[in-house]
């Protein structure tokens, strides 16, 4: 799990640059984390642009965010449990 920063931000994409040797893989969640300014935002790898930048799609608002913050990488997917209590439910995958 590595560190990464923001290098653009268009609309609900996030571009986000890691170590050569620490780009998260495909659809890993990543967290974006702010305290002074009230930002804890999850963003999913949807693409690798070469070697050291992941494109990610936001799971909430962008506003606030800004190139140089910095971006922990969670180690996984998004999860959700799953069974009896989650059939036919409708709930939010972040909390």
């Amino acid at each position: 799990m590595g560190t990464g920063t923001i290098t653009q931000v268009i609309g609900p994409t996030v571009d986000v640059e890691f170590p050569p040797d620490g780009l998260p893989e495909l659809y890993n969640a990543l967290e974006i984390k702010d305290e002074s300014r009230g930002i804890d935002l999850i963003v999913e790898v949807a693409q690798h642009l070469g070697n050291s930048t992941a494109r990610c799609i936001s799971m909430g608002s962008t506003d606030g965010l800004r190139r140089g913050m910095p971006v922990n990488d969670l180690g996984g997917p998004i999860t959700v449990p799953v069974g009896e209590d989650c059939l036919g439910r409708i709930f939010n995958v972040i909390g």
